[in-house]
């Protein structure tokens, strides 16, 4: 395979944030399964503690299906202004090993060590170091990756939470990837997999086989992405302080919606994944975006300016919720909705207040 860029990257994951946070802050919550989530049966579950995932309960889960799976579960509302005091924390530790942060979230970032202030050369010794100041500094675990670019890194993240290290080291990675699943490749969600599923692609294998050019006229510009990523290839520079224009979420659905009440019911989800993006970057909104894409790949948006920014799940819902109309739809089949974010400002910068929008 090609050569690999000579950076070190190492992008560090925090186990369960919002949730371990809760835990360690109330000793009662510790060793329970427990999902953050606002109340309400629409509400959606932002963050799950590892306690709870056996039964099935997930981040983006509804809360009424989460208490289905586990009738234990214990749920408290979120605290973001808890969780961005430890974001701070945790991102003051990144800076004593290097400036180059991108912060993804308030408990995600890539880091690149390739020339660090101090830890020494290895990157590999680096990520302990700064898993071990993390929890020194939060009382909290971390999981880190580490190797030559930020899908590699990433990609090695996931591979060993909660409180894990792993290292992919470049003459690991062809035969890495190509026994990966590529549901399992970052960016590569659901639908999309099952679309390379009827092109015969069901592994990293399949996925470098595959012509580019057979890629592109599926997928666009992201096949010519599919195809690097199969080879492990990713030239993204780590970009510290990267701005944000707009925050959004969508879902392609297998099966196409049809009428007003399917989309209804999909919306908490997204604003819910919208929120948590919201919230991590410390960002509120004062416009919200409906996408509606329909079967015939016609797509048509709407948006509304709101007389307060906001970042509640409720608040997003209600917002996209006043977009959908009986209209808007025309006995059309909705394939993929989503919600944006936009005209964003910082948390705090105004205040913002829960809005009545009715319904």
């Amino acid at each position: 395979m090609p050569d690999l860029p000579p950076r070190k990257i190492i992008h560090v994951d925090m186990d369960a944030f919002y949730a371990s946070v809760e835990q360690r802050d109330d000793p009662a919550l510790r060793g329970a399964p427990l999902a953050v989530a606002w109340g309400g049966r629409r509400s959606v579950v932002l963050t799950a503690s590892y306690e709870a995932r056996p039964f099935g309960v997930r981040s983006a889960m509804p809360l009424y299906r989460a208490l289905e799976r586990c009738p234990d579960l214990v749920v408290v509302p979120p605290r973001f202004e808890a969780y961005r005091e430890v974001s701070r924390q945790i991102r003051a530790v990144f800076q004593t090993f290097t400036p180059l942060v991108e912060p993804l979230s308030l408990d995600e970032a890539y880091l690149d060590v390739t020339a660090p202030i101090r830890g020494g050369p290895s990157a590999t010794r680096i990520a302990q170091a700064i898993r071990a100041d993390i929890r020194a500094q939060t009382g909290l675990s971390a999981t880190a990756g580490v190797s030559v670019n930020k899908f590699l890194a990433k990609l090695a993240s996931g591979m060993n939470k909660p409180d894990g290290l792993t290292v992919i080291l470049p003459d690991q990675v062809r035969a890495l990837l190509d026994a990966l699943p590529v549901g399992d490749f970052h960016g590569v969600g659901p639908a999309t997999a099952a679309k390379l599923a009827g092109m015969g692609i069901h592994t990293g294998a399949d996925l470098r086989a595959a012509p580019e050019a057979a890629l592109r006229d599926r997928f666009g510009v992201h096949g010519a992405h599919f195809s690097r990523i199969a080879r492990g290839l990713d030239d993204r520079p780590v970009q510290p302080d990267r701005p944000h224009k707009s925050i959004g979420a969508e879902e392609t659905y297998a099966d196409d919606l049809r009428g007003v009440p399917a989309v209804l019911e999909r919306l908490p989800i997204l604003a819910a994944q919208v929120q948590r993006r919201l919230e991590h970057a410390g960002l509120t909104a004062r416009t919200v975006v409906l996408k509606l894409k329909f079967s015939d790949r016609s797509v048509i948006t709407r948006r509304v300016t709101l007389p307060h920014p906001v970042s509640a799940a409720p608040d997003l819902t209600r917002a996209a919720a006043r977009l959908l109309t009986p209209e808007l739809l025309l006995g059309r089949s909705v394939r993929l909705a989503g919600i944006t974010a936009a005209s964003l400002v910082p948390a705090g910068q105004q205040p913002t207040q829960p809005l009545l929008l009715g319904g």
